[in-house]
């Protein structure tokens, strides 16, 4: 075939800008259901993503893909392994912006790409450069200012970029795509949603589902704001460098950070500030040298 008349591959950047725009956005839906309790929202948040899931894997014609995880004895411990991470992951995000921890939450997804770095030196073998371990240190002296006059928050970032963190590393481990590998570990949560819908539908205040059409309707949609950034993700991934991705990575807790500071109107104190600041600066050093080293590469 003439070169000329071979079809361009699509480029991934808009995928990947959709999926961490929505990312980003996501406190914004969040106070459409601020009246559920996080368990709750949490339960239903699963229930729900499953079928949106088994959609999609069905629309991808991934079922194969499914199958070939579901027998493999491996994958399934490492994905439920994965689903408790990501269940806690959701459960601390939902219960902080709900409490008006925004910030909280924004520095725990800043923090996750350096703590990824972190992960993959110490279980992968994977090298740092020393640029790059000087943005780990940065980011470990702006974790070490809120140790020091932001105890009360800093296990909401801590525990947000250590569980998404873990959770990376453990389906790094399993070979399955992000939506089959999604399904399977809304699956493995099922029970324990349905149990936490069950105990609130047994309460005096009765479940949220169901009583307010429009509630309803909210949550519901909690399904497919879950499920349609990670099949965004994956596209993404496969299309873009890893710089690229990396840079864009950081979108979503800038638009947290920034709705933290307008529409939730929460105060920024100087400690806060003053980690931020070292945090961006990390993320500053930590891209450029992976520019730079990709250059290299390419004059190479």
């Amino acid at each position: 075939m003439d070169r000329d008349n071979t079809p361009p591959v699509p480029s991934g950047l808009p995928p990947a800008l959709a999926a961490y725009v929505m990312w980003g956005f996501l406190p914004v839906y969040l106070l459409l259901v601020r009246e559920v309790p996080p368990f709750e929202f949490v339960g239903w948040r699963i229930i729900w993503t499953l079928p949106v899931c088994l959609l999609i894997v069905a629309w991808r014609k991934q079922g194969p893909d499914l199958r070939v995880a579901l027998a493999d004895r491996r994958s399934l411990l490492l994905l439920a392994g994965s689903a408790t991470l990501i269940g806690i992951n959701w459960l601390v995000y939902v219960w902080a912006i709900q409490r008006g921890e925004v910030l909280a939450a924004s520095l725990g997804y800043y923090i996750n790409p350096l703590l990824n770095v972190v992960l993959g030196t110490v279980f992968l073998r994977e090298r740092l450069t020393r640029l790059q371990w000087l943005a780990v240190a940065l980011a470990a002296c702006g974790v070490g200012l809120l140790l020091g006059g932001a105890l009360t928050t800093l296990w909401i970032s801590l525990t947000l970029a250590m569980s998404f963190g873990f959770y990376g590393l453990l389906r790094k481990q399993v070979v399955v795509g992000s939506v089959p590998g999604l399904t399977i570990e809304t699956a493995i949560l099922l029970p324990p949603a349905l149990a936490i819908a069950w105990y609130y539908a047994g309460t005096p205040a009765g479940p949220a589902f169901g009583q307010d059409l429009g509630l309803s309707l909210a949550i519901m949609l909690g399904g497919v704001i879950t499920a349609v950034p990670l099949l965004m993700f994956a596209v993404a991934a496969r299309r873009l460098d890893y710089s690229v991705l990396g840079m864009i990575q950081f979108i979503a807790p800038t638009i947290v950070f920034v709705l933290g500071l307008t529409l939730f109107g929460q105060p920024l104190d100087w400690l806060q500030l003053a980690c931020f600041v070292l945090i961006w600066s990390a993320l500053a050093v930590f891209v450029w040298d992976l520019l730079a080293r990709r250059r290299a590469a390419s004059a190479g």
